[in-house]
């Protein structure tokens, strides 16, 4: 049986009963390797004798029309499909074993100028009790640079506002320390003793930060709440919750920070994923001697 439309059938068979793969995934395989079957047949080539180096000419013309992240999900289609073919003993060789990947240019995460966080930080009117507890998250979150869901998920009890840390649990169940700084411990204590049992109404709850009806809040929440101090603060810039983190990691680094202590702040299982914080200050010495060097 070496109809490659059959095969072709019988792999997304495959996809769909055996893997479990939604409909629009396997929608998606079959696209990808029925174009890469009319690529063959318009070249003469014939499917089960495919070589690698065939293939890297595909991935060659879809370049000219396809984005990277696109080029990639369709070779990630071509060696599910060959990896098929080989376990169903229709090929000796997988010619797709050895084919790389086109990289993904690396994102450098969006963070803000010291001027941009002070705005921010200034935005709450913190003779309100939701505008002091809005000023101690956002206080909070540029201190320490949690995650949003380590944030919200805070309980009074991760507090120790005598030695100035916090605990949390971060991904993989991973507890860490973070330090404080005294500003943002300041307007804790603030918040946690005056506006929060204002909140509260006589209720109890064991997490921090509450809504305005003495539930926990949530972190569509505090989407909400940063959106609304990043207009108010004129941040042109999408402005996320996670942009504050990143902010947080940068500004450490380009005040001389250690990389490690960074990772260990971040709750970074790799050191890897850290680094490309060290790619943004890059970028910023870049921009600053590019400004103001006699010489550029």
């Amino acid at each position: 049986m070496n109809d490659p439309d059959i095969l072709i059938d019988q792999f997304v068979h495959h996809l769909r009963m055996e893997k479990g793969l939604s409909n629009n995934t396997v929608q998606s395989y079959s696209r990808d390797l029925n174009r890469f079957v009319e690529y063959l047949s318009q070249n003469n080539i014939y499917l089960l004798d495919t070589t690698q180096a065939q293939i890297q000419q595909y991935l060659g013309f879809l370049n000219k029309s396809l984005s990277i992240r696109s080029l990639n999900r369709n070779l990630s289609s071509i060696k599910m499909f060959f990896r098929f073919l080989r376990l169903e003993g229709e090929i000796e060789h997988n010619p797709s074993r050895l084919v790389v990947s086109p990289k993904l240019p690396k994102r450098l995460p969006k963070t803000f100028s010291l001027e941009e966080v002070e705005r921010l930080l200034n935005a709450p009117d913190p003779s309100t009790d939701l505008g002091l507890r809005d000023q101690a998250m956002l206080e909070l979150l540029y201190a320490t640079g949690l995650r949003v869901s380590e944030l919200v998920g805070l309980m009074v009890s991760n507090l120790n506002l005598e030695a100035g840390f916090i605990r949390t649990l971060g991904k993989g169940a991973k507890e860490r320390m973070v330090p404080v700084g005294e500003k943002a411990l300041e307007v804790t204590r603030r918040y946690l003793f005056q506006a929060r049992q204002n909140i509260l109404k006589g209720r109890s709850s064991t997490h921090l930060f509450l809504n305005s009806r003495g539930k926990p809040i949530s972190r569509q929440g505090f989407w909400k709440i940063i959106r609304k101090y990043g207009i108010m603060a004129g941040i042109k810039n999408h402005i996320t919750p996670h942009s504050l983190r990143h902010s947080f990691a940068t500004h450490l680094l380009e005040g001389g920070a250690d990389l490690r202590a960074v990772q260990i702040m971040l709750g970074h299982a790799d050191i890897s994923t850290t680094q490309i914080y060290t790619h943004v200050t890059g970028e910023r010495l870049k921009q600053v001697h590019e400004k103001y060097h006699p010489r550029p």
